[in-house]
């Protein structure tokens, strides 16, 4: 006989009318399941875990909860009370049955924010709000977690901490995250909402673009058969599954040479062909900090460093990542390398012509009642200028994976993830050859990283970015600098793995110094054949291929920069930016067929 769920929704509905946001959704959890649910923002993932919690109630269908069950659910925005102590807010998660001192205590010591129990929590931080809400939630063991973006603001050692707990947690859990290696530690279930329906697969996350690659593959077949405009569809929604598994293999190269470049500019040279004298340093320098320190005072007089004696040099074109605990100092370190903040010891000097624009994890420059056209054009028109040229407001607003009937309205209507995506718009069409992004992937879905990811591949200025998302920072950063809340701060040179294996002497190769590269394993005789003839002929061709592409391209581009042309003949406008998501796509697979030819004719020569 089947186990019974704990919690289920059956055939739940939300929304009426002939586009409801979902309807006839069907998800249960069993006893000591841990699963995720994966989906674009603005798809109701936030909206299904409300149904779950009982926090809203469906239009249809019926939520189940095994009797005498106790759900915590941690919602993605704090919930605090005016004037409320984080005891308080502790103490509030179950007024029935309050928890005991030493039960508060305890989940308080858990987080690391026991210190913190008189304070109101009005002045904590994003990372000490998030930890006060966790320990809200696991105050006492509940049978059902529910957590939206429990990752949000926390750092990682925090992050690793709750990976440990739910682990080894014995109730069901379901998730909402952005964070794929925390996904991939911690879930063994997936669900995954697309244009309101609702499948589940027992897989991990480390399978869900196989699988999703598989279900769009098959539908878009079915699709191809029966309506010709769903097949459209389905082939975007394609096309976004495929750049996820096959990345731009040009971009991830040129990443591993400015990794090569950072370690000869920090005096441990991983490749003896790559050195930068000092003259084209000077002449190259967008930041250099000598002997910087950062203290701040304390409410009992004295001061606290955050970090000492730290120095670096960043080029124009460098990628900088920047982690540590909450409350080390990284935006602080951020402000002193900007200009905007003194140090408290040593010296910073700036590149006179740098002009910087920054993300800011609160979304301060976002005002609720404008529209997202106004956000874009606040003087007006319908012209963005990105990256110095025109564009349509509507075109790119569907690169950021907006709906046109989108544009118009309020910032007020969009979910969390979908302002911070907007956001990113703006922040990406502001001329700047620094960008400073503090915590750009809270609360983005899976589609937006990696459009967040091409993004910043295709930006030719310096990039500085906090970020607690391991993966991110993977496939972003040259090098990254760690406050490890202790007074010091140290850069190692190469991605996040790179990072924890010189900081824990993995490989045997001491702190700092980075990691020769292996020699690549001899391939095996299959691989070392040369090209076919017909591979031969398609790699011949395959130049010209890509400059008729690029051509149509910009004949595109010429045509979707008429101030006019939207307003002209809207359809043909859609048509257009469907074409120039089609043509980029050919380009992009064009390029990649032309890399792993020329690869393969390489191997073999």
């Amino acid at each position: 006989m089947a186990e019974p769920p704990i919690i289920a929704l059956r055939g739940v509905g939300l929304g009426y009318g002939p586009t409801p946001l979902f309807q006839d959704v069907e998800l249960q959890l069993l006893p000591g399941e841990r699963a995720t649910l994966v989906g674009r923002n603005g798809s109701g993932k936030t909206t299904i875990m409300k149904l779950m919690a009982g926090a809203i109630q469906p239009d249809r269908g019926e939520r189940y909860v095994q009797p005498g069950a106790r759900i915590a659910w941690l919602p993605q925005e704090p919930q605090f009370l005016p004037g409320e102590t984080a005891w308080e807010h502790v103490a509030g998660a179950d007024p029935g049955n309050p928890p005991e001192d030493f039960e508060i205590q305890a989940a308080l010591d858990r987080f690391g924010v026991g210190g913190l129990k008189d304070r109101e929590t009005a002045g904590f931080s994003g990372g000490e709000g998030r930890k006060i809400s966790l320990a809200r939630a696991l105050v006492r063991p509940p049978d059902v977690l529910l957590l939206d973006e429990p990752t949000n603001h926390l750092d990682l050692a925090a992050i690793q901490h709750l990976e440990e707990f739910l682990v080894g947690f014995g109730g069901a859990v379901l998730v909402i995250s952005h964070d794929r290696a925390f996904l991939d530690t911690v879930s063994e279930r997936l669900f995954w909402l697309e244009r309101g329906i609702l499948r589940t697969a027992r897989k991990r996350f480390r399978e869900f673009d196989a699988w999703v690659e598989q279900i769009v593959e098959e539908e878009a077949r079915f699709a191809e058969r029966l309506d010709a405009k769903l097949a459209l569809e389905k082939r975007w929604l394609l096309r976004g599954v495929t750049a996820r598994r096959k990345r731009n293999q040009g971009r991830l190269a040129r990443l591993h040479d400015m990794r090569d470049v950072r370690s000869s500019l920090l005096g441990n040279p991983r490749r003896p062909n790559i050195q930068i004298s000092e003259g084209d340093a000077r002449s190259r320098m967008a930041i250099e900090a000598k002997s910087i320190s950062a203290r701040v005072p304390l409410p009992s007089g004295h001061e606290r460093t955050l970090f000492a004696d730290f120095s670096t040099r960043v080029l124009k074109g460098d990628r900088i990542g920047v982690v540590g605990p909450n409350g080390a100092g990284k935006t602080t370190l951020l402000r002193i390398l900007t200009g905007d903040l003194a140090p408290s010891e040593g010296k910073v000097t700036v590149a006179k012509s740098l002009a910087a624009a920054y993300f800011d994890q609160k979304r301060v420059g976002l005002i609720p009642t404008d529209t997202l056209w106004q956000t874009l054009c606040p003087q007006g028109g319908d012209q963005v200028t990105v990256r110095g040229a025109p564009r349509h407001v509507v075109g790119y607003l569907k690169d950021f994976n907006f709906d046109v009937d989108q544009a118009r309205s309020p910032i007020a209507t969009l979910s969390g993830g979908e302002r911070n995506r907007l956001l990113l718009a703006k922040l990406l069409a502001k001329p700047s050859d620094l960008l400073v992004l503090d915590e750009p992937t809270n609360d983005l879905d899976m589609d937006t990283l990696d459009l967040l990811e091409d993004a910043l591949g295709e930006f030719s200025g310096t990039l500085i970015v906090v970020s607690h998302d391991r993966d991110f920072l993977e496939r972003t950063v040259a090098s990254i600098v760690a406050l490890e809340g202790d007074g010091r701060a140290k850069e190692y040179v190469g991605g996040y793995q790179d990072y924890l294996r010189q900081r824990q002497g993995g490989g045997g190769k001491p702190e700092g110094k980075p990691e020769k590269p292996k020699p690549a394993p001899s391939r095996p005789r299959a691989e070392r054949q040369g090209l076919t003839f017909n591979e031969q002929h398609e790699l011949d061709g395959l130049p010209a291929r890509i400059a008729k592409i690029e051509k149509d391209i910009a004949r595109i581009e010429t045509a979707l920069a008429e101030p006019d042309a939207y307003e002209r003949d809207a359809k043909r406008y859609s048509q257009l930016t469907d074409y120039l998501t089609k043509s980029r796509d050919d380009l992009e697979a064009a390029e990649e067929r032309w890399l792993e030819l020329s690869e393969k004719a390489e191997a073999a020569a």
